[in-house]
C-alpha cells in the first residue's frame, strides 16, 4: 500500500508490517540447502546496502535473481520500484514470496525457474527498450547469487552482453550480484594480480565491473566458509576486444590453461601439433606480445592484439577455430593405450576370446 503524502510531494512506497525473515524461516520450515550452496542474509541494513549500489530504482523495473526468504526482496520493493520480477527455482521459497507480492499489490511477479534457462528477453515491457549508445534503460538484474551458478550465470550473461540478447534486448542493462569474494576479486583483477584470469578479461573486455563491498560471511545464516563481494557490472558502449565471444573465450581460455607458465605455452594450444610451433610465434609476432610474459601479466591490449591476430588466422584457414587441443589429447592418449609393447594394436577383447 502507499502512505498518503504531503501536498506537492511524490507518495512513498511503503511494505505493511511482516514477520521477519527470521520469522518467515520458521513459519515456512525453510532450511538452505547445503547442495545448492544457499545461504541466507537476514540483516535488512546490509540487504538495503546491497540494494543501494544497483542506483536509484524509483519508478525501476527489476528482475532479483534467487530471492530465497525474500530479504533482498524487501529492500528492492522499499525503494519504489514499478515492477519487481522474482525468479526463483526452489519451491520451498514461493509461499514466502507470495506473502510479499501480497503485501506490494500490482508490483510483484514470481516466476519459479531456473535463471539459467528462462529467457529473459521477454521479461520486461517492449517501451523500456533503449539503443546500446544511449543511457543504460530503467531496468536492474539484483541477486544474491548461490556460489554453484554464479560462474556459469555471469558466463552465460557476458555472452549475452556480447550478442546484446537476453536481459541486454534492452540495452546496457546493470547487475548487481554478489560472489564468493576470490570470485569477486578475479571480475575486478587488474594485469600482475595474481587473481587475474579469465574471468577478469572476460568481464572487463565487455563491462565496466566494480567490487562494491565485502560482505564478512557471519552474516549469512548458515555461515559460509569464506566472504561475499558484491560486484556491480554496467555492460560497455564498446567492447575493449571487437571479435565474437566464442573467440575470444577460446583464446583467452588457452592462455590461462597453463598460468604459471610462459603464456606462449598456453597459446600453443591453439595450434594443431603439426605446425604448432611455427604458428605460435607467427601468432606471437602479429600480436607484439612478450612469448615469456605469464598469462596473469598480460594486458587488455595484448589480448585484443592476440584475439585479432588469431582471427585474422582462422579467416585465412577456418578449421583452425574448430581445433581442440584437449580432444587431440584424448585421440593421442587412445591411440597409445591400444598399442601393445611390440607397437601393434593390442587385441581387442573379442579378438581375445577367439
Amino acid at each position: 500500500f502507499c502512505i498518503m503524502a504531503a501536498p506537492g510531494k511524490v507518495a512513498a512506497f511503503r511494505l505493511p508490517p511482516l514477520p521477519t525473515i527470521g520469522e518467515i524461516i520458521k513459519l515456512f520450515r525453510l532450511k538452505a540447502l547445503k547442495q545448492l550452496s544457499q545461504n541466507f542474509l537476514l540483516d535488512l541494513r546490509l540487504t538495503d546496502k546491497i540494494v543501494k549500489q544497483a542506483g536509484e530504482l524509483k519508478n525501476a523495473h527489476v528482475c532479483e535473481v534467487g530471492p530465497g526468504p525474500g530479504g533482498i526482496t524487501r529492500s528492492i520493493l522499499s525503494a519504489g520500484v514499478k515492477q519487481l520480477l522474482l525468479i526463483e527455482k526452489d519451491a520451498r521459497f514461493i509461499p514466502g514470496l507470495q506473502m510479499l507480492s501480497e503485501a506490494a499489490p500490482g508490483k510483484v511477479r514470481i516466476i519459479h525457474g531456473d535463471i539459467l534457462t528462462y529467457k529473459m528477453e521477454k521479461a520486461f515491457p517492449k517501451h523500456l527498450k533503449k539503443d546500446w549508445e544511449d543511457e543504460p534503460p530503467d531496468i536492474h538484474i539484483i541477486g544474491n547469487l548461490p556460489f554453484s551458478v554464479s560462474t556459469p550465470l555471469i558466463i552465460k550473461w557476458l555472452e549475452n552482453v556480447s550478442k546484446r540478447d537476453g536481459p541486454f534486448t534492452y540495452g546496457r542493462t546493470q547487475m548487481t550480484l554478489t560472489f564468493q569474494k576470490e570470485v569477486g576479486e578475479r571480475l575486478t583483477a587488474n594485469p600482475g594480480s595474481n587473481q587475474r584470469s579469465r574471468l577478469s578479461i572476460m568481464a572487463q573486455h565487455l563491462c565496466t565491473v566494480e567490487n562494491c563491498f565485502i560482505i564478512p560471511g557471519q552474516a549469512f545464516v548458515p555461515k559460509p566458509e569464506v566472504d561475499v563481494a558484491v560486484v556491480h557490472f554496467t555492460p560497455l558502449v564498446q567492447p575493449k576486444i571487437q571479435q565474437p565471444f566464442e573467440l575470444v573465450e577460446k583464446v583467452v581460455r588457452s592462455v590461462f590453461q597453463f598460468r604459471r607458465k610462459y603464456c606462449f605455452r598456453g597459446i600453443e594450444t591453439l595450434f594443431p601439433e603439426n605446425g604448432r610451433l611455427k604458428r605460435t610465434e607467427q601468432l606471437m609476432m602479429t600480436a607484439n606480445v612478450d612469448p615469456t610474459l605469464r598469462p596473469f601479466q598480460l594486458s587488455m591490449s595484448q589480448f585484443r592484439n592476440l584475439c585479432n591476430a588469431y582471427r585474422k588466422m582462422c579467416d585465412e584457414d577456418p578449421s583452425l577455430f574448430v581445433y581442440n587441443y584437449r580432444e587431440e589429447l584424448r585421440q593421442k592418449k587412445t591411440t597409445g593405450s591400444l598399442l601393445g609393447s611390440t607397437g601393434q594394436p593390442e587385441r581387442t577383447e573379442e579378438e581375445n576370446q577367439l
